[in-house]
């Protein structure tokens, strides 16, 4: 193997986790994904996307402020940076069965990338956090797809080879790791909705290397 072969194969993937989180569990859940993408030898760029909240709402309501200075360390995301990635994961809290705003108003802007095909044959996968079970997970999650359909990029979900997406009563399906926290989202994730996390990570990186060694 000559020098130039050796040095691509030894590349790490650099997978993109683009997020919103409003009171911080999307966040914790992106950790989950960084911490699986990092566990099988991937490069993870963590990045939120713009805020659309009024600063006085984000002031007045301690939840959202506690959440946000949780996040502050995480830089926002440009759209040409999505071209630099290997593969893309979107994580998104739930509004009445969508994606948020905020990831639906940033992935609106990425018609350029579109116009070149750059994300063509990329790995993708999607993430979500709802108040109740039955509160729309799997339509925010396919909401997020249909996106990244458009864009050429490969889907990928959580094989039911993972034990726990089986084993969970609150979360988790096979088109991507989820959380139920509550109407006011005072739950966190569960320690088993964030392994299934760390499992989309893991996945996406895995199918990333295949596809640029």
């Amino acid at each position: 193997m000559d020098e130039t072969k050796e040095e691509t194969y030894l590349m790490k993937p650099k997978i993109g986790v683009v997020y919103y989180s409003m009171s911080g569990n999307t966040f914790r859940m992106a950790q989950a994904v960084c911490q699986g993408i990092e566990e099988v030898d991937g490069q993870a760029i963590l990045r939120t996307v713009p805020e659309l909240l009024p600063k006085e709402i984000i002031e007045s309501d301690e939840r959202i402020k506690k959440a946000k200075e949780a996040q502050k360390e995480v830089a926002v995301v440009k759209v040409e940076e999505l071209a630099e990635f290997d593969g893309i994961i979107l994580g998104s809290p739930t509004r009445f069965g969508n994606m948020c705003s905020q990831l639906r108003n940033f992935l609106d802007q990425t018609g350029g990338l579109w116009l070149k095909g750059v994300l063509i044959n990329k790995p993708a996968g999607v993430f979500c956090c709802t108040a109740s079970l039955h509160g729309g997970q799997e339509t925010t999650l396919i909401s997020m797809m249909f996106t990244l359909l458009h864009h050429g990029a490969l889907i990928v979900g959580v094989p039911y080879s993972i034990k726990e997406l089986i084993e969970t009563r609150s979360g988790g399906t096979p088109y991507g790791p989820t959380a139920v926290v509550g109407t006011m989202a005072e739950q966190p994730p569960r320690k088993i909705d964030l392994k299934i996390a760390r499992e989309l990570g893991k996945r996406v990186t895995r199918i990333a290397q295949k596809l640029i060694n």
